[in-house]
């Protein structure tokens, strides 16, 4: 079973929250230690965002895969 440093609920914040708290929880990860992400959808924009502020700083694993819930093992590298 994997174990998290933080997990991060989506759903349960309003929309102009989510990505603010999304990376101010990835910030505070130590290096090699992982956050996961629960959406209600496939959060394909913050994976660019991720991609263009952190480049080669993060993995993005996709623990599951809609349709109604989607779940991201992110890595902070």
């Amino acid at each position: 079973m994997n174990t998290y440093a933080a997990t991060i609920n989506a759903t349960e914040y309003p929309p102009h929250l989510k990505h603010k708290i999304i990376f101010e929880t990835f910030e505070q990860l130590p290096p090699n230690e992982a956050m996961l992400l629960i959406n209600d959808h496939d959060p394909v924009p913050l994976r660019f965002q991720f991609q263009s502020t952190h480049p080669d700083g993060f993995t993005w694993e996709y623990i599951e895969q809609g349709p109604s819930v989607f779940q991201i093992k992110i890595s902070k590298l």
